[in-house]
C-alpha cells in the first residue's frame, strides 16, 4: 500500500427520536430536563451522539460538556475542525441558558462569536467546555463558554446571544 492509499475507517452511532425530549419542554424546567438527560432518564439530542460527547454536568446557569478529540473530528489539516469546536461552544452556551429557563420557555441561538486560540488534536486529550449565563432578560439571554484541553490550556472561547420564546404546549 502506498501513501496515497488509505485504510478506510468506520464509525456508526444510533440515537433516539428527538421529539421525545422536545415533548417535555412544556412540562419541565430547563435544568430538570438537562439533568434527566445526564441521568439517562431522557435521551440526549442526536448531535451529541454525532460529536461523541463523553459526559455533561449541569447546574443553574452553568453547563460543562466533555469531549475527547477523535480522528473523525479532523479537517484536512489534521486538526479538529472548527465547526466541531463551535458546536461544542454553542452546546455549552445554549444549555447554560436552558438551565435557567422555566417549563414552557424555549430558546434558540441568535449568534455565536467564536475565537479559536490554538489547534486541537487527539493529543490535546479530553476537552472541557464550560458555558455560563452572563445575563438574562425577558426575551434574550447572553452566555459565554471557555474550552480547555487536557492540560488546562484555553483553546477556544465564545459568546452567544439567545432568543427566549414560549414553547409549544405539549401534545398527548
Amino acid at each position: 500500500m502506498n501513501e496515497t492509499q488509505v485504510m478506510p475507517r468506520e464509525r456508526t452511532f444510533s440515537w433516539s427520536d428527538p421529539a421525545l425530549v422536545a415533548a417535555h419542554l412544556g412540562r419541565r424546567g430547563g435544568l430538570d430536563l438537562l439533568r434527566a438527560m445526564i441521568d439517562g432518564e431522557l435521551p440526549p439530542p442526536p448531535v451529541l451522539h454525532m460529536i461523541g460527547m463523553d459526559r455533561m454536568e449541569a447546574d443553574e446557569g452553568r453547563v460543562v460538556v466533555y469531549v475527547t478529540p477523535q480522528e473523525f473530528h479532523y479537517n484536512p489539516l489534521g486538526t479538529v475542525h472548527g465547526g466541531v469546536l463551535a458546536t461544542l461552544l454553542d452546546t455549552a452556551t445554549g444549555c447554560a441558558v436552558h438551565s435557567v429557563l422555566p417549563a414552557g420557555v424555549g430558546y434558540t441561538s441568535l449568534d455565536l462569536t467564536t475565537k479559536f486560540l490554538r489547534p486541537v488534536t487527539v493529543a490535546s486529550a479530553e476537552l472541557r467546555c464550560e458555558g455560563v449565563v452572563v445575563s438574562r432578560g425577558r426575551t434574550t439571554a447572553l452566555a459565554e463558554a471557555r474550552m480547555t484541553d487536557g492540560a488546562g490550556r484555553l483553546v477556544a472561547h465564545a459568546i452567544s446571544s439567545c432568543l427566549l420564546f414560549e414553547a409549544a404546549a405539549p401534545t398527548g
